[in-house]
């Protein structure tokens, strides 16, 4: 088994559950969505950020859809944080927690309407990404239910980031 598949913090299922998962198992999946939760809580600050800030000629049209991502991701961090616990496990979903243990980069200072989708087209590339990943270890793990949950995350980051990246593409 690869170090980043082990448990960062052994121990971490602190909730007794019938659940059939081995205790080692549910502790690296744990981990594993506490991980991505921390992302995505981050991804969805991000959203709000380029909702309230985004100016120009494509206002309304960015900000009604950095918020209805917002609302995606809102529905996101539930699901994953609820597994975690599921399992047994606590989340740290805390803003300090979240600034410390997300791997996405810090939404930069973006003034126009191309500059916040060029931004919240990277944030969410980098998301999908991790998730993806997390797909993955879960299935390695032998957990199809984390690994259906992280799919159906996979597939609506897929969507928005279609959505957002159709405002960078130019007629031709």
């Amino acid at each position: 088994m690869s170090a980043h598949l082990r448990p960062t913090n052994k121990g971490n299922v602190g909730f007794t559950s019938h659940n059939d998962l081995p205790e080692d198992t549910r502790s690296m999946l744990i981990d594993l969505l506490d991980s991505r939760l921390a992302d995505a809580i981050d991804l969805q600050t991000q959203m709000k950020q380029a909702h309230w800030n985004v100016k120009g000629p494509t206002f309304i049209s960015l900000h009604e859809l950095f918020d209805k991502i917002n609302e995606d991701v809102e529905d996101y961090v539930d699901l994953i944080a609820e597994r975690a616990v599921q399992l047994g496990g606590a989340v740290h979903g805390t803003a300090r927690q979240v600034a410390a243990r997300s791997t996405l980069t810090e939404y930069p200072n973006a003034r126009d309407g191309r500059h916040h989708v060029e931004a919240v087209t990277a944030a969410l590339a980098s998301f999908g990404k991790g998730v993806r990943g997390a797909i993955d270890q879960s299935e390695g793990f032998g957990d199809k239910d984390t690994a259906d949950i992280f799919t159906e995350i996979s597939r609506g980051v897929d969507k928005w980031l279609w959505f957002v990246e159709a405002h960078l593409q130019t007629e031709r």
